[in-house]
This record gives structure tokens, sequence and C-alpha cells, in this order.
């Protein structure tokens, strides 16, 4: 079945607004697969410049949000928020959410079930660290994550799953092609078992970890890689060699 090839850049804690307007000048002038979905994860306070300058063809993205639609949350953002001022996706479950402000699987499942309910689109992440891949519980591990998701996601067609070995982000480490093939077919299998055969056709997987100009086509050609969330990458000019991955 076929799957539209979707690149996120998530540009994490970087940036201001003459460094976004030059990346709005490198993406909007470049000639782009016309097939490849992109989205743009920017922090919260540039997502209404972000919006206003980005051609509509850019989908926008906040990087988190919270599992509730108000009230006295200090310094947190609803997905309500989010779509006010133009963003229509959120990145939710990324490792430094969880590895750095300890968020669990549950509140993270949680969050994606309401920002879904809010009519935002979500990057729903997953992935083990460089232990629980020694230890060979990677399967264990994202299986855990998926069933969280799970248990709070109805309807999958607004979804697209990251899977991001944290070992590979940031460090310049890249799960081989093979490597993150293993994973995504093993994702497939756990989706036909625990969700159903049709969500397992139709959502898209991610790889997410590393991922360069150099290495990016070896890993579009794998069946089961539906494109990437990219971190440093996605600030760069080589981004636009990553969105055409699949030409």
């Amino acid at each position: 079945m076929s799957r539209k090839f979707c690149v996120g850049g998530n540009w994490k804690m970087n940036g201001d607004k003459k460094a976004i307007s030059e990346i709005c000048k490198n993406l909007s002038g470049a000639k782009l697969n016309e097939s490849t979905e992109v989205i743009l994860g920017c922090p919260f306070v540039y997502i209404s410049y972000v919006r206003e300058i980005f051609p509509s063809n850019f989908h926008i993205a906040g990087q988190n949000c919270y599992k509730i639609a108000k009230g006295a949350f200090t310094g947190e953002i609803s997905p309500a928020m989010l779509k006010d001022v133009g963003a229509n996706w959120v990145i939710l479950g990324h490792s430094e959410r969880r590895h750095v402000f300890n968020e669990s699987d549950e509140l993270i499942a949680e969050k994606a079930a309401h920002a879904l309910d809010e009519g935002l689109s979500v990057i729903a992440c997953i992935g083990e660290k460089l232990d629980e891949r020694e230890a060979q519980k990677t399967e264990q591990v994202v299986a855990c994550q998926m069933a969280a998701y799970a248990k709070t996601i109805k309807d999958w067609s607004k979804v697209v799953i990251a899977y991001e070995p944290v070992w590979a982000i940031g460090t310049g480490k890249t799960a081989t092609p093979d490597q993150a093939q293993d994973v995504h077919a093993f994702l497939r299998r756990w989706l036909t078992e625990n969700v159903s055969k049709e969500v397992s056709d139709t959502l898209r997987i991610q790889y997410g970890g590393s991922v360069t100009a150099a290495n990016c086509k070896e890993l579009a050609a794998k069946p089961d890689i539906d494109g990437f969330l990219v971190g440093g990458a996605s600030l760069k000019p080589e981004f636009i060699d990553i969105i055409n991955a699949k030409q």
C-alpha cells in the first residue's frame, strides 16, 4: 500500500527570526519533491511568524502540548492555542521530553489523544536508549510505548509514528538502514496484532536519529520507512536533500 512520504524538521530550542527567515528562503526557493509532506516543528514563540512567512504547503508543528484544554498549568500550551497561532501538527513523546523532562508513556499518550480530539495531527515519538538496545530490549521498549498510545488513540488517521533510537539522536550515530527497517517491520507486526491490519498498512512510520543528506536515500529505500524526523540537519541547507530522499 502506498503511504505518502513525510519529513519533519524538529528545530528544538534553536533559531531566531533572522535564522528562520534564512531557512524559509532556502526551502521556499528550492525544488522540493511534491509527493513528500513537510512538517516544521518550531519553538512556540515563533509559530505565528513561521506560519506567516512559509508557503501553505509547509505544515507547522508545535514541539509539545499539554493534555488539557485550559487552566492553571503555568508554562504549558494547549492544542487549541497551537491551532490558534497557525500550527496544525504537534510533536509528542520526543526522547528529550521523556528523558530530560521525565514524561511518562501514559502522560504522552494522554497528550496525544487530547491533541487529536482538538483537531491537530500528531507525530508520536518512540525509541530505546543505548543500554536498552545493548540488552536486546528494543522491541520490548517500543512495544510498551506503542501500547500506551494504543490505549488512548482511537483514530490513527492523523498520526505519524517517529521511531528514534535515543542513542542515535544528535550523536552522529545512525541505526543502519537494516537496523531501522527491522524495528519498523516489528512495529507493523505489533500494529497488526494489537490494533488492526488496516492501521498497520496505512500508518506512516518515520525514522529519526542523525539523518543526513549522506544517508537519507538508503534509509528511504527501505519498505517500511515512510519518512524522517530530522533534528539538527533541518536547520541546514542539506534538509532539502533529505526532503527529496525519495527522488
